[in-house]
């Protein structure tokens, strides 16, 4: 609307020129052909306003037709052009930031899903070695488990460290001697992917 409003006023003004003999006959076949009708001019109004040379469509005007259009142009670029741009820029940035918010919530959500199956891994595995079903680990029943090198294996691969299995069980315990299946999962959680964090753990203990 601005841009036609703009398109119009120009095209009205300049209409007069046209027969202005004052003005160089180059200058007024300049005028026709940028804003002789009014589809000519909304067209170069639109040119004006996303080509970045608006320059060349103002200065002939301002310099051979009269200095007025200075305060047109002026008013133009300032409102609607760095104005326009900025919103422009503003709704882009609005995007961009909610893709990545929306990006980042897919990866939590994504990341809570992977220590979810992880943990329910460790459950069977709890079960498993929970060979008296009691619903506890004993140290007995953590080491034999734990002599099967397969066992061994696959916690390795989930990125835990087992070469110390006594350490490891004590690490485990809150101290009774016993190991539940919240204190086996959240253990192990903690000790997965850190190469140093039994050490860490052996300290807290």
């Amino acid at each position: 609307i601005v841009m036609l409003m703009g398109a119009l006023f120009l095209c009205q003004s300049l209409s007069s020129t046209l027969e202005d003999e004052a003005i160089s006959l180059d200058t007024r076949l300049w005028i026709f052909q940028m804003y002789g009708t009014s589809t000519r001019a909304f067209y170069t109004v639109f040119e004006l306003t996303f080509s970045g040379g608006w320059p060349n469509y103002a200065r002939k005007l301002v310099e051979e037709v009269s200095v007025a259009y200075s305060v047109f142009f002026y008013v133009y670029i300032i409102v609607v052009i760095f104005a326009m741009f900025r919103v422009i820029t503003a709704l882009f940035l609005r995007d961009t930031l909610a893709a990545a918010s929306s990006d980042a919530e897919t990866a939590i959500q994504e990341k809570m899903k992977h220590r979810e199956q992880y943990a329910a891994k460790l459950l069977d595995f709890f079960r498993a070695a929970d060979t008296s079903e009691d619903g506890f680990l004993t140290l007995a029943e953590f080491e034999a488990i734990l002599s099967h090198d397969g066992v061994r294996t696959w916690l390795s691969i989930m990125e835990v460290d087992v070469h110390d299995t006594e350490q490891l069980f004590k690490i485990l315990d809150s101290g009774d001697g016993l190991v539940s299946p919240d204190e086996f999962v959240e253990g192990i959680l903690q000790l997965k992917g850190h190469a140093r964090s039994q050490d860490v753990l052996r300290i807290m203990h």
